[in-house]
């Protein structure tokens, strides 16, 4: 899932060489390598029109939610020459952040949280946004030619271009995926008015293979190739501001941040390697944290755990409403006691959570106890819809 507008550059130089496209290929390559991307690939700006009527189809049955930047100007995302006119080239690239362990080990786990793979170390978006900026500076200084650089975070689509540029191909599950790095890549694109020789686009290699549709826990695949992101527990428990619906709660598990599902269960990932980038690479505290522990972060202490990382964009009240629907879910009745302690948050999206995972996880008698005490005392409507709706 992508957010924000950060992260494009406008760089322009006078160069000092005008070298033959093919050469220039090559170097750009060999100093793409030097730079710490593991792949790159080159594509024309106008070869992903099926991929933008897909697009299109997907935003007008509303599966891309409450993400509306996805449908603000469509027009300069399905081509990069809607974002950028001048733009003759499209650079992909690559690098790979695979895991140095099985991520779906940790589902097993309930009292300890579950954190996608890419979120576990530094946020990708700095780390190679300067190195698309380096890349690009040394482009500019070895031909003369403007360039922008986007890291998933303007009106680009990626994985389309992606493909296009041979790096992978868009699997069932709508995400790249790899021969080389199976599904482990981050992506990143600069826009050229350079004129540079294409690569070939790759071909799909999933054949009947629909592992990544099977794994999926809310079923937020429709068909082949198509994503709800209404259904995602990516969305749900990053994107989505409100509670998350009853209906998906039991099927989240222990995910608090993210889902790697879909992607750990590409067989592709045989090929994969683990990542060489050690500020991706996951943190210790960020492996399998205990749930209780979690539980008990106030602002403060959860901006200081999450430093650098993307899980920190979405507040400390999202994430401890992701938290207490893995606590409900955890089956412990010793964690009880940390989702009634969050009934007097002082956030209500907090609260609501709070009830839900502690009817979960108490007896009746003793839940409807605390609903009467709690209900009278209950300013927001939400939280006593959650109490008259709990179990």
């Amino acid at each position: 899932m992508a957010g924000g507008r950060a992260g494009v550059a406008d760089l322009r130089g006078p160069g000092f060489l005008n070298s033959d496209p093919t050469e220039l290929k090559t170097a750009l390559a060999r100093e793409a390598h030097v730079l710490g991307f593991d792949c790159i690939g080159i594509t024309a700006p106008g070869t992903i029109d099926c991929a933008g009527r897909h697009f299109l189809e997907f935003i007008a049955c509303g599966g891309h939610g409450d993400m509306d930047w996805l449908a603000s100007q469509p027009e300069r995302r399905v081509d990069p020459r809607g974002l950028w006119p001048d733009v003759r080239s499209v650079i992909m690239l690559g690098v790979n952040y695979g895991p140095d362990s099985d991520p779906l080990a940790i589902l097993k786990q309930r009292t300890r949280a579950a954190i996608s793979v890419y979120a576990q170390g530094d946020d990708y978006h700095d780390l190679i946004k300067k190195r698309l900026k380096a890349l690009a500076r040394w482009l500019v200084a070895t031909a003369p030619s403007e360039v922008k650089v986007f890291v998933d975070t303007a009106a680009v689509m990626e994985k389309p271009l992606a493909q296009a540029a041979h790096l992978g191909w868009q699997g069932k599950h709508t995400n790249l995926v790899s021969r080389e790095f199976g599904s482990w890549l981050f992506l990143g694109a600069i826009y050229t008015t350079l004129d540079l020789p294409r690569d070939d686009a790759e071909i799909d290699h999933c054949g009947s293979c629909q592992a990544c549709l099977d794994i999926c826990p809310t079923s937020a695949f429709p068909a082949p190739y198509q994503l709800d992101a209404r259904r995602c527990i990516s969305y749900l428990t990053i994107e989505n501001k409100g509670p998350i619906p009853q209906e998906f709660r039991k099927a989240i598990g222990n995910r608090i941040y993210g889902c790697d599902d879909c992607l750990a269960a590409c067989p592709w990932n045989k090929f994969a390697q683990e990542g060489r980038e050690a500020k991706l690479a996951a943190r210790d505290e960020l492996r399998a944290p205990g749930l209780a522990e979690l539980s008990r972060l106030d602002d403060a202490a959860f901006r200081a755990l999450f430093t650098k990382s993307p899980v920190k964009r979405i507040g400390r009240d999202r994430f401890l409403r992701n938290v207490l629907v893995a606590i409900g879910n955890s089956g412990d009745a010793a964690l009880a006691k940390d989702a009634c302690r969050l009934l007097d948050d002082a956030s209500p999206l907090v609260r609501g959570a709070a009830v839900w995972a502690l009817g979960q996880l108490v007896p009746q008698d003793e839940f409807a106890a605390v609903k009467n005490a709690a209900m009278s005392n209950e300013p927001d409507e939400s939280v006593r819809e959650e109490w008259r709706t709990a179990s």
